[in-house]
């Protein structure tokens, strides 16, 4: 894709999944804040600021009403998604000074779906693909997830529930099988209405790293999405995952960066006297 076609992709991509986002699961609520679009959802699930119309004046104040928010709810914690483009150029500072942590940045990355649903979706030798359609194929990608990214993500394993009970047109995932064990997951996520499917979650055990699985999964869901006539791929990709993608024709939007706030924790109850019981 040349510059202008990317540009052009991007603008989609923020009317479509940000300023027009829609909630991600049966629960969960999209709205329109003040400057800003955010989701909320009750108990686990994914909080978050996915889209904000900011300046120097009017920053502050708002990333101050979204912790107020977030926190007047009981979150655990949500993210605030910006990306490269967002305003003002200092917002990440911003959200950092408001106690927000930043997580490693990740590459917007968009491919055309024509041109990847003709890939080679064999699996290599030993492999063999599991369609999840139920809860425990959500716990085996979950294991994956432990193995591959050194993280439990309930909030994920939610996530994935929900869509497959309430929205089960709007989610595809699957899980790459050695026998019985679970070596690499994805899921595509596909909004209704929108030009865009998510590839996500997209994760592999050390040891089968380098070997095609990775390939084999975006392959794999590109077909799906070339089924469903959705002319776009698009995926946050880590470092590693941006060289592969990047062989297979996927061109780059931008940076997009998770600046993540959490709950501070409660205070410890210091009212039981020693050796006695809490």
């Amino acid at each position: 894709m040349d510059a202008g076609e990317l540009r052009e992709v991007r603008d989609r991509y923020d009317a479509q999944l940000r300023r027009g986002a829609q909630p991600d699961a049966a629960l969960a609520r999209v709205e329109r804040a003040g400057a800003v679009v955010r989701q909320s959802v009750p108990g686990l699930g994914w909080n978050g600021v996915l889209w904000s119309d900011l300046d120097e004046m009017s920053a502050d104040a708002e990333i101050a009403a979204q912790v107020a928010f977030f926190a007047g709810r009981g979150a655990a914690q949500f993210e605030w998604k910006l990306y490269d483009h967002d305003r003002p150029a200092d917002l990440g500072e911003r959200l950092r000074a408001a106690g927000l942590v930043p997580e490693p940045p990740e590459t917007l990355m968009v491919g055309r779906v024509a041109d990847l649903a003709g890939l080679p979706v064999e699996p290599p030798q030993g492999i063999t693909l599991r369609v999840v359609t139920d809860e425990a194929g959500v716990d085996l990608m979950m294991d994956v997830h432990a193995r591959a990214f050194g993280t439990e993500r309930p909030q994920i394993r939610e996530q994935v529930l929900s869509l497959l009970r309430d929205e089960p047109d709007a989610i595809a995932a699957v899980v790459a099988m050695e026998g019985e064990t679970p070596v690499s997951a994805a899921r595509m996520e596909m909004p209704p209405g929108t030009s865009f499917a998510g590839l996500w979650g997209g994760g592999t055990v050390p040891r089968w790293r380098g070997r095609g699985v990775y390939r084999c999964l975006v392959a794999h869901r590109a077909r799906l999405a070339a089924a469903r006539g959705i002319p776009y791929l698009q995926v946050d990709a880590s470092a590693e995952s941006r060289p592969i993608l990047e062989r297979l024709g996927f061109g780059v939007l931008g940076v997009t960066v998770p600046y993540l706030w959490t709950a501070p924790a409660p205070p410890r109850d210091t009212s039981a006297a020693p050796g006695g019981r809490a």
